[in-house]
């Protein structure tokens, strides 16, 4: 496709996600979903699920094989716009003190569904051609293992923001063992990549990357940002335009190590300064990353969904065994070792809930393996079912708690619901 042809394309597939995002995102809110569900779904339906299977003639018209890559570079931009919110209103100060919850809680969340992963993988292989034929079996059930010890981590930072959970306690333990499940998770990736690639480098990259980006961040990147957010040399557009560059910067250094660009927005999000005028800056940069471009990559992702493989009774029956082994993995797994790390019962309970929620970060990591030719189009559907399933259960069991414990359940309203609302707290 020419860039002649790919922009007018572009355009039209724009609006109509767009449009059928808000309007599901309005129906999902109808029944007490946060609008990033209702995003996930509407990709979905996008897809050949649905749109593809009533009338497969639109939905090639609509998203030819040559605009996906600009689908997908158009939701990079929106997830990691997103994420430099979300590492903005992160309170590390909500979580000081609680170092042995976040590490149990967190290596609870990614051994256990880790280890279920790969036992239920190799399981389901048995009764059905899951994995590809020329992958090793070994590699297969360790990417099955990781995708299902994944944290949707901009999904879980979203829901939090939407229902207005950021300043709780379970709301910011949620998002610190969800940043380092999330981190753990990636570096296992990385191995399972390597594995596949029978080369070490990967791996290597990877740790060696973080450690560099984390030095770098901490003493050169806050400092700066610290002193265009104080300086009185600088002007509004200057401000935007400094955050702009280092933001993108550290997003491309995260993905070219292997760590993924929607980390690299989070810490540079928390080293931003909290100041009036960084909520300045982000309340230019954010409504038209989130709003615009993040529903993009749900549509991306929709696109290599195909739910009618699960006519096969086998294939059925591995992904309802899937989905338990994912929610008892992780909600089980989080849950009980919060309660041993003292937290009490509603805290413990709420933050399982939260860390439950795969939606986003499984299907980034599907997609790497599908790219990577690890991942089959059965297994894909499989583990976007998954995805599907743990995310949509977040808000209900939320909801379900606040009722059981008397409290007012946080939901959003109609506008809310339709534009995505987030709000930047000062501080």
């Amino acid at each position: 496709m020419s860039p002649a042809a790919a922009a007018p394309a572009f355009f039209l597939a724009v609006l109509v996600i767009l449009l059928v995002c808000r309007v599901v995102c309005y129906a999902m809110g109808r029944i007490g979903q946060p609008p990033v569900v209702g995003e996930m779904v509407a990709g979905v339906l996008l897809g050949p699920s649905l749109l593809g299977l009533l009338a497969p003639g639109v939905q090639e018209a609509l998203f030819p094989e040559g605009l996906r890559p600009l689908l997908y570079v158009g939701g990079q931009i929106g997830l990691v716009v997103f994420m430099f919110g979300t590492g903005y209103e992160f309170s590390l100060r909500s979580i000081r003190g609680s170092a042995r919850t976040v590490g149990a809680v967190s290596l609870a969340g990614t051994v256990v569904p880790l280890a279920l992963g790969v036992g239920v993988s190799l399981l389901g292989n048995q009764w059905t051609r899951l994995f590809r034929p020329d992958v090793s079996v070994v590699v297969s059930a360790a990417f099955v293992g990781v995708a299902v010890a994944i944290t949707a981590f901009p999904m879980l930072a979203r829901i939090i923001t939407e229902r207005g959970l950021a300043g709780t306690r379970f709301g910011s333990l949620a998002l610190a063992c969800g940043a380092i499940d999330d981190a753990l998770a990636w570096v296992l990736l990385a191995v399972v990549l390597s594995m596949h690639a029978a080369s070490g480098g990967p791996a290597l990259l990877t740790v060696g990357g973080a450690v560099l980006f984390a030095i770098v961040l901490t003493t050169v990147g806050r400092r700066l940002l610290g002193r265009v957010m104080a300086g009185t040399r600088f002007g509004g557009d200057q401000r935007v335009l400094i955050t702009a560059v280092v933001l993108f910067a550290a997003a491309w250094f995260t993905d070219v190590i292997g760590l993924y660009a929607v980390f690299g927005a989070f810490c540079v999000g928390i080293a931003l300064p909290r100041s009036e005028t960084a909520e300045a800056v982000l309340a230019k940069l954010m409504p038209i990353g989130r709003i615009v471009f993040l529903p993009l990559f749900f549509t991306y992702s929709g696109l290599n969904t195909r739910f009618a493989l699960l006519g096969d009774p086998g294939l059925l029956l591995f992904t309802v065994v899937c989905v338990v082994a994912a929610v008892v993995g992780k909600f089980g797994a989080c849950w009980g070792a919060a309660r041993l790390a003292g937290e009490p019962p509603g805290v413990a309970v709420r933050v399982g809930a939260l860390i439950n929620a795969r939606g986003l970060m499984q299907l980034i990591a599907l997609n790497i393996g599908l790219q990577a030719g690890i991942v089959s189009p059965s297994l894909f559907t499989v583990l976007v079912v998954v995805a599907l399933v743990t995310t949509v259960m977040t808000a209900p069991v939320l909801s379900w708690l606040d009722r059981r414990e008397g409290r007012a359940p946080v939901s959003g309203n109609t506008d809310e619901f339709l534009l995505g609302a987030q709000s930047f707290p000062k501080s």
